[in-house]
């Protein structure tokens, strides 16, 4: 076992940190428990991962308690060992939790991909309701958000749209529940603030969340967001 032990500890680990911290902005505490036998990881094949973190930011996204594990791992541990960095050979599943609070979706507010996201949630909404050609609506429009928070089952959106010089607030809730594996239900749906509309009261409707998520619990309370799950990686 001491060439597993020299493996983990002297290349695999701190490479394996690496790049963990390269895939992320920002992250509070990182801890990495390695599993696999000495001849396994020297033909790169890593039996198991698991990794918990704090406070990690992706993509301008502020997440919160991570706990994550993967299985069945190929890396480049040839390459690894002559100094190169470490790189994923094959997809694979990840599954665990992750734990998002009202300060981090308020501190992820200005992040591009969720500002997209929004957007595009918004587009969904309106399309729904039967509005045509939503996205050409909404080009019209300049969106600031500046508010997202949990409110027990509830989602709720809070911005600004400027159109011609004037600026009306915005306003989406939505209540949330998880249809497993992978689809998303809104219900109780309110848009307020668009111009030329009315406040809407949309029936409930589903967005899926592709193949490469599966969700088995979903627990939304006061304040705070705990998914479980699987999330597919890929190189």
């Amino acid at each position: 076992m001491v060439i597993m032990s020299r493996v983990i500890s002297k290349v695999l680990s701190p490479a394996m940190q690496l790049w963990l911290r390269s895939q992320v902005e920002q992250v509070e505490t990182l801890e990495l428990s390695i599993q696999g036998s000495d001849r396994q990881i020297l033909k790169g094949h890593v039996s198991g991962v698991m990794l918990n973190s704090n406070q990690a930011i992706y993509q301008g996204l502020h997440l919160g308690e991570i706990q994550l594990k993967g299985e069945n791992i190929r890396i480049n541990i040839g390459q690894v060992l002559r100094g190169k960095p470490l790189q994923l050979l094959e997809a694979i599943r990840v599954s665990g939790a992750v734990a998002i609070t009202n300060q981090n979706l308020q501190a992820s507010i200005s992040s591009a991909l969720l500002g997209e996201g929004f957007k595009g949630l918004l587009e969904t909404l309106l399309e729904h309701q039967g509005i045509t050609e939503a996205s050409h609506l909404l080009e019209s429009y300049e969106i600031n958000w500046h508010g997202a928070y949990l409110d027990n089952s509830y989602f709720i959106l809070q911005g600004n749209l400027t159109h011609n010089g004037t600026i009306n607030p915005l306003k989406i809730k939505a209540k949330l529940t998880l249809i497993p594996p992978q689809t998303l239900q809104l219900s109780e749906v309110e848009i307020q603030g668009i111009p030329d509309l009315n406040s809407h009261e949309i029936k409930p409707f589903s967005v899926d969340l592709g193949s490469d998520v599966s969700i088995n619990a979903f627990d939304l309370n006061a304040d705070k967001l705990v998914c479980q799950g699987e999330l597919l990686i890929r190189p």
